[in-house]
């Protein structure tokens, strides 16, 4: 399989350059890095309404992507063990790239979770792990609306999507006030939810890798090695925080 960009996809938004995307990524590096010192003799924003307004739009975009990619996958009768992308122009075809397409746009908007954390002061919270995570989704997701819109991709798509739901939930409800604190026990099973995702994803791609499947090898093996090391830094996470209760 050849690593041509997809006619379909290469003109669209953010897409048809790494440009905007290094750009993106840069001013993001600035902000984390600048943002702290620029804080430091301002008052922390409470950003309450804005926060809730925000969680319940990421909770309504991933319910949405979650959708289009469960509902497009099962009309297309998608293998869950081996799928090639429909390069084709047909209706499923573009809906499961067009899905792609707003799942990559969405990393875009996240990035915004970090500068609320820098504007309320909540640097402890900006951690490798979330710099990492946030700024590496980003080229993950260019490179797969560039190149494989669909195919083996969307199953990735698809499960982050559907702990997004909860996950920005979670967020929409913390972003109520302190009273909400006692509803918010279940924090340590979202990150199960995340850990038992990377799990999937992982078995998911690496599978491929040991048998013939007309989707880039070299796709899966990104896929897979970069999971393993969200997987080993959340595993880190969950220690830190739920079995030795340092926070």
């Amino acid at each position: 399989v050849s690593f041509f960009s997809d006619l379909r996809t290469d003109p669209w938004p953010l897409v048809y350059s790494p440009l905007p995307v290094i750009l993106v990524f840069t001013s993001y590096l600035f902000i984390v890095a600048l943002g702290p010192y620029c804080m430091r003799q301002r008052q922390r924003l409470e950003l309450r309404a804005l926060l809730l307004t925000y969680n319940l739009a990421m909770v309504a975009l991933s319910s949405y992507m979650f959708y289009e990619f469960l509902v497009t996958s099962v009309l297309a009768n998608y293998s869950y063990l081996c799928q090639p992308v429909d390069y084709s122009r047909s209706e499923l075809g573009m809906r499961m790239a067009r899905v792609c397409w707003w799942f990559f746009f969405s990393k875009v908007i996240e990035l915004l979770d970090t500068v609320f954390l820098i504007l309320r002061k909540k640097q402890e919270q900006v951690t490798f792990l979330h710099v990492y995570h946030h700024g590496s989704m980003l080229f993950n997701w260019w490179s797969g609306v560039k190149y494989v819109p669909g195919g083996q991709a969307f199953f990735v798509g698809m499960l982050n999507s559907f702990v997004h739901i909860f996950m920005y939930g979670y967020y929409a409800l913390a972003s109520l006030g302190p009273q909400m604190r006692q509803h918010l026990w279940w924090k340590r099973y979202l990150t199960i939810l995340q850990l038992c995702q990377f799990v999937a994803i992982a078995a998911h791609s690496s599978y491929n890798l040991f048998t013939e499947c007309p989707f880039p090898d070299g796709f899966n093996t990104a896929v897979f090695l970069y999971i393993l090391s969200l997987l080993a830094l959340f595993l880190r996470f969950y220690y830190q925080t739920y079995v030795r209760g340092k926070r």
